[in-house]
């Protein structure tokens, strides 16, 4: 544990160097301000390398700590915690994660009530687009100081370092292809394209540009990481890469045979295991040895999390806002699609006359106290688990037409969760489609991945009666409101770019 917390702070320190408070253009890719001083460039990097063989392999480790840091999407608002934010705030917009009381405000306008999505003035714009393209601003100065975007370095370590950056590269472009275009249109021009750390402004490339390099990344990180053993879950490994590059290629679309690959390629790797029925309501999302993570964060004091964190916002067993009024549930309407049967009914707390109702009690707790016995965080982050890539291996499968694999695999999920799975049998086409779909958004509720599965699906949402605002409104998929706006300070300072997409 020592060994890592110390490494977290040497990458921490690098990062910072490279990542200031100052910093739009330099350190975003939001144009507007001048480079800090304090700025690590590149060729300081090199020759720091010279003599310290580590040094690439320390700065990626700046990267993973960049996830978890407050005030990496350029605010202070408490909204602001690294990429777990955007899980809650996608969550939020698919309508699964209902905001059912709202004491302090926070998510209430900007995200619930899809004030972001319709005004790029909006603070919640800028946190998404300053965090994302922070990471790709430090991928790209990694990837530069290990030879640039065609080299393939001689150490292996390196090697390693190299896919590492190249699979955060892509994993941040696709989170930004996902919040900024409605749905994939190869022609339409959506977001500046940085593959260097320095330089000017740039326009919007195209969606098949920025998809183009994310496959690419990818497919070179997968071949870079062969070998690799990470020596914490906080590290993306061969896995990781197959899966953000699954994920990638099923938002595209029209790829569903290579998802339906890539995800049983890590199923078969037998490095994980999915979560027992017990597991679902005591241990299995806040402790990152857990063997269905595939990727996560072990969170130690040392990181300096409280209630401005992914724990201080959902976690009614933290100090924390969903302790003390600002309540996050599940949606009612899903919740009653949940069978009375099935272990995962029993993570959500069902007494409509507790206030409290629907609550993830028996899902996330970080403590055995409602409201917790500390302010400090120190349970971990779940950024994937295997039940994603039995669910999305189904749900290629199906779509490919390959019914009968796609059974299997959502038969191997519910295993664990439901007493009797015959009736996935009688299921096909469109109906077992729907099935997956919705085993996914129960499976994964509060995971971050209701929003990507809704875009992929194609769904339209209707928010049920435990909401605050446009209850029962049809909201589908590609609607204004599910995607945000590119925010003010681009428009103002990057002169190529003048209009929002479509």
């Amino acid at each position: 544990m020592m060994k890592n917390i110390i490494k977290l702070t040497l990458a921490t320190c690098l990062i910072v160097s490279v990542n200031s408070c100052s910093d739009i253009l330099d350190n975003s890719g939001v144009a507007g301000d001048s480079q800090p001083t304090q700025f690590l460039t590149a060729d300081q990097l090199e020759k720091a390398s010279e003599t310290n063989l580590g040094i690439p392999a320390a700065f990626v480790g700046g990267i993973y700590s960049q996830m978890i840091q407050t005030g990496s999407g350029g605010s202070t608002s408490q909204t602001d915690f690294g990429h777990k934010s955007y899980d809650l705030f996608s969550d939020m917009l698919s309508g699964d994660m209902a905001l059912s009381v709202s004491t302090y405000g926070w998510y209430r306008a900007d995200i619930t009530e899809f004030q972001a999505p319709l005004d790029y003035t909006r603070g919640s714009n800028r946190q998404v687009w300053r965090y994302y393209y922070r990471i790709v601003r430090s991928a790209n100065t990694v990837i530069q100081n290990l030879g640039g975007n065609d080299a393939v370095p001689e150490l292996v370590s390196n090697k390693y370092a190299m896919g590492q950056a190249k699979a955060m590269r892509a994993h941040s472009y696709f989170y930004l292809t996902q919040f900024f275009q409605k749905e994939y249109n190869a022609s339409e021009a959506i977001l500046p394209l940085y593959t260097e750390p320095t330089g000017g402004n740039l326009p919007k490339s195209t969606a098949s540009e920025i998809y183009d390099l994310m496959e690419s990344d990818l497919t070179s990180a997968i071949s870079l990481l062969e070998g690799f053993n990470r020596s914490a879950k906080n590290e993306v490994n061969q896995d990781v890469a197959k899966a953000i590059l699954a994920y990638v290629l099923g938002a595209k679309g029209g790829r569903d045979t290579e998802v339906a690959t890539l995800t049983q390629d890590v199923i078969n790797s037998g490095a994980y295991s999915m979560l027992s029925s017990d597991e679902l309501t005591t241990t299995g999302f806040a402790d990152a040895s857990n063997p269905s993570w595939m990727w996560g964060i072990d969170v130690v004091e040392n990181n300096g999390l409280g209630l401005v964190s992914w724990w201080g916002q959902l976690d009614a067993y933290s100090y924390s806002y969903g302790w003390a009024g600002d309540y996050k549930v599940i949606d009612k309407t899903l919740w009653d699609a949940i069978p009375a049967d099935d272990a995962r009914k029993a993570q959500f707390l069902n007494n409509p006359a507790s206030g409290r109702n629907l609550q993830p009690l028996k899902k996330f707790f970080a403590s055995g106290t409602i409201g917790g016995t500390s302010i400090t965080v120190t349970a971990d982050y779940v950024y994937m688990r295997i039940e994603e890539m039995y669910l999305l291996n189904a749900e290629a499968n199906a779509k490919a037409g390959n019914d009968g694999a796609a059974k299997i695999s959502l038969k191997a999920l519910l295993a664990n969760r439901i007493p009797n799975t015959a009736y996935v049998d009688g299921l096909a086409g469109q109906a077992l489609k729907d099935q997956i779909y919705l085993q996914t958004r129960i499976e994964l509720w509060g995971e971050g991945k209701s929003y990507l599965a809704m875009k992929r699906n194609k769904a339209t949402t209707v928010r049920g009666t435990n909401h605050l605002s446009f209850v029962g409104d049809p909201i589908p998929y590609n609607d204004e409101r599910m995607q945000f706006e590119i925010p003010l300070d681009e428009i103002q300072n990057n002169p190529f770019i003048t209009d929002q997409n479509q």
